[in-house]
């Protein structure tokens, strides 16, 4: 076997989901990302990763969180949740590799690696997300229901929810359920 082809097998064979995208479109992935993601392989090829969005707003709110440290590192680190192809979501481990950090979106390399499994999906709502998203930032409930313009009873409602969605005890259990090994 060539180089080139063990180096090919090698992606191909990954235990994590790998794309290479350039300006936020696939323009190759193995097949581990495409099992993640429900779809087939060559339906991502070409695709915006808008399809894993359910807004404009929320694709282009992910874009900027980590975008500064990706300038100034050209590497990115976080937990989120990817929208497969039936709706339903999955916890994953998200990297990402600048390979031109002065405009860090031109090529990237991803991975995805599931961060737990669990019979089904996680279907969480939008809301359900933000306050989690808050909570891994270490907000307060006052803070994330400011940022938010929720009441802060409202985002202690969600946190109920969401312990007992994940069977966690606290948020700091319910955070450990959705992180990978850092």
């Amino acid at each position: 076997m060539t180089p080139n082809e063990t180096a090919l097998l090698a992606f191909e064979a990954a235990p994590i989901g790998i794309v290479l995208a350039e300006n936020r479109m696939i323009k190759v992935c193995n097949t581990k990302f495409a099992e993640l993601s429900g779809y087939a392989k060559d339906d991502l090829i070409g695709q915006s990763f808008r399809i894993f969005y359910t807004s404009d707003e929320e694709f282009d709110r992910i874009r900027d969180i980590g975008l500064q440290l990706m300038r100034e590192t050209g590497q990115y680190t976080d937990q989120r949740l990817l929208r497969r192809k039936d709706g339903s979501h999955i916890w994953c481990r998200f990297r990402a590799r600048s390979l031109s950090p002065d405009t860090p979106l031109t090529a990237v390399v991803m991975s995805f690696a599931q961060v737990f499994d669990r019979p089904g999906s996680v279907a969480l709502t939008g809301r359900q997300k933000d306050i989690l998203a808050g909570l891994r930032r270490g907000l307060t409930s006052k803070a994330i229901a400011r940022e938010l313009g929720l009441s802060p009873r409202t985002v202690e409602d969600v946190r109920a929810r969401l312990l007992k969605l994940l069977s966690a005890t606290n948020t700091a259990e319910l955070l450990a359920k959705v992180s990978l090994f850092d």
